[in-house]
């Protein structure tokens, strides 16, 4: 007697793969993935954002073009990921089988970005507001140069005054702020002779020390000796006042006008390479000369100009027909544009606020 054939599941190898998707999807979040090459991402994007805004910058303020500053508030990248998977297999009282398998997949990126424009009280103390001397001469303690701080960031130490840009050109500084400044780096380069600054904030004043006074080699005697007298410091004191001003008040104090950031930006503006016709033309101001003359202060910056955009630049931008740039083999004007970028983050005396947000959710 011949048997009836029994109805029978059949699961085909084209179902697997369908299956296999549907665990990984359900089982592993697209989320952690993202972080490591959205955090480096968007980092290098708004570091490179930030280099050429204030490059930008710079370049108008030859030109006495206002300068514009837009800060990356918060930064949202929201990412979704669906999937769907089918899968159908039919009943058969015959030796042949149907399944069919089918899938969908969605995904979508949405980053949403924030920009401020620095306006109002916020640009006034971002931009218009002297450094604190404290913060500059915090640098100097890191490690930074001291001749090439105090150059960028001080208008005048106990009367020695620093080079000013103006619309009509370039005053040098005096001889004695430059043999300063010489002193200063010859002396923190010695490794004998430091400086540490110390604040009291009860009595809110700022000190500076000097230590290792003793076991110094006759040319090092003699630089502590001249630096001194330059700036008119009791020859035996140790330990002097750091104030803002003008003038020192007595031998122990340490007078001296920092610049803002504006200021400064305005210092490297003078050193642009721009063309010769807009300078001729009265499109740009005078600035300082392709070659700098003995006995003046030295360039912070080199910024070059060409038609054509560069091929080996740290930072580029274009402007006015022409490209501005400064050169990556240039380690100098690199580590001086990279100390501007740095002291927005000493000019800010304002009320802390968050920093740049990276939101991302996975759905």
């Amino acid at each position: 007697m011949k048997m009836k054939a029994q109805p029978r599941l059949l699961l085909t190898p084209l179902l697997l793969p369908a299956f296999g998707l549907l665990v990984l999807t359900g089982c592993k979040s697209v989320g952690p993935g993202t972080v490591a090459r959205d955090r480096n991402d968007y980092s290098s994007s708004i570091s490179e954002s930030w280099k050429r805004q204030t490059l930008l910058n710079i370049v108008k303020l030859r030109y006495l073009d206002p300068p514009i500053f837009v800060d990356v508030g918060q930064i949202v990248a929201g990412y979704s990921l669906e999937t769907a998977v089918t899968a159908g297999a039919s009943f058969e009282q015959i030796d042949g089988n149907n399944a069919a398998v089918g899938g969908s997949a969605r995904f979508t990126d949405r980053p949403t970005i924030t920009y401020i424009p620095l306006t109002g009280n916020q640009f006034v103390k971002a931009l218009m507001t002297p450094l604190p001397p404290e913060s500059v001469f915090f640098m100097v303690q890191s490690g930074w140069p001291a001749d090439g701080v105090l150059m960028a960031a001080a208008a005048s130490i106990n009367g020695l005054k620093n080079q000013e840009t103006s619309v009509s050109g370039v005053r040098p500084p005096d001889p004695a702020f430059l043999r300063t400044l010489e002193l200063l780096r010859n002396l923190q380069r010695s490794g004998v002779v430091s400086f540490r600054v110390k604040q009291d904030t009860q009595k809110q004043q700022t000190s500076i020390l000097t230590f290792r006074a003793q076991d110094l080699s006759e040319t090092t005697l003699a630089e502590a000796r001249e630096l001194r007298e330059l700036l008119r410091l009791e020859p035996q004191a140790t330990e002097f006042n750091l104030v803002f001003g003008a003038t020192p008040a007595s031998g122990k104090e340490l007078a001296v006008i920092t610049r803002s950031i504006l200021h400064i930006m305005s210092t490297m503006s003078a050193q642009v390479d721009v063309p010769a016709e807009d300078v001729a033309e009265g499109r740009a101001t005078p600035g300082l000369g392709a070659e700098v003359e003995p006995g003046t202060a030295p360039r912070l910056v080199c910024i070059h100009s060409s038609t054509g955009k560069p091929d080996d630049a740290f930072v580029a931008v274009p402007y006015r027909n022409a490209w501005f740039w400064i050169d990556d083999r240039d380690l100098q004007s690199k580590r001086a544009f990279t100390f501007m970028l740095m002291l927005f983050t000493l000019a800010d005396t304002g009320q802390k606020e968050s920093l740049p947000l990276i939101t991302i959710p996975a759905q």
